[in-house]
């Protein structure tokens, strides 16, 4: 049994950057990061010729077929058609968090479920190419309203800046941090779940028809990515981190009224009086 995973992430500036609606165009970047939270795929070999379906998938439900044409769930369907397996195999998804919580989880599945694939036919691939082809299948495939941010995270895992100027041409830099400077940034960090669950292409969808009315707030958003990156790799107060998080998130507010809503807005006000300098 092969067993692969990828990580979900926390992404501080430039989301909504990220789409090739708008970075085609104009150029794009996020400032973001891996977390320790994981979608698993576990794979391994399915004797069909002992059962009356050739491939067996699970996640929350059970499917038992025997084609990939024949699978309800579009990613699975998709990445084992794209892949070239048409049997004789066995696949399990688990994760660690909640679909749908605004982390990037339904890409971290589809990075570990490719990455599952390729192992399973004994090919190597690089991360990069890793991100790549699950940008591939999600927006051209399965044809979701997506970014490209997630994917590449879930495939290359770590805390990055990632600039995007085409689908398949994306430059990663690490962020390097003295290890207690990363200590002290970690230690203002708190992260909170709302309990709210919802697509992010259901308001992506509403977003990307703004694409012009938007561009200079996008343009901002997109600089925001560099002072992020220059605060951090510099001895600068943590403080203008957290300040400029309070700027950006004004600005992803303002570009389309589905972004939030009054419990997330009340949440934010509490850790704001509470005494952060700021959040999203």
């Amino acid at each position: 049994m092969l067993i692969s995973r990828a990580p979900v992430r926390i992404s501080f500036f430039g989301g909504g950057t990220d789409y090739p609606e708008y970075f085609l165009q104009h150029g794009g970047a996020v400032l973001a990061t891996a977390i320790d939270k994981f979608s698993y795929v576990t794979a391994s070999p399915f004797l069909s010729h002992l059962f009356d379906y050739s491939i067996r998938v699970s996640y929350r439900k059970v499917e038992l077929v025997k084609n990939p044409s024949e699978m309800e769930h579009v990613v699975f369907r998709e990445c084992l058609k794209f892949c070239g397996l048409e049997k004789d195999i066995e696949l399990h998804n688990v994760a660690d968090l909640p679909a749908f919580t605004g982390l990037g989880s339904s890409s971290a599945f589809t990075v570990s479920l490719l990455q599952a694939l390729h192992s399973f036919k004994g090919e190597f691939i690089r991360p990069l190419d890793l991100a790549y082809e699950a940008i591939y299948v999600e927006r051209h495939l399965v044809n979701d309203k997506v970014g490209c941010q997630d994917q590449l995270m879930a495939a290359m895992g770590g805390f990055n800046l990632v600039e995007f100027r085409k689908e398949d041409d994306i430059v990663v830099s690490r962020v390097t941090m003295a290890p207690a400077r990363m200590a002290e940034f970690e230690e203002h960090i708190f992260i909170v779940f709302t309990g709210i669950k919802r697509r992010a292409a259901n308001v992506v969808e509403k977003q990307l028809k703004r694409v012009g009315d938007n561009r200079e707030t996008l343009k901002l958003m997109r600089a925001m990515v560099d002072k992020g990156w220059d605060i951090l790799t510099s001895n600068q107060c943590l403080s203008a981190f957290g300040e400029l998080l309070d700027q950006a998130w004004q600005a992803k507010r303002s570009l389309d009224v589905g972004i939030s809503n009054g419990d997330i807005d009340g949440i934010y006000q509490q850790g704001r009086e509470a005494g952060a300098w700021g959040g999203k």
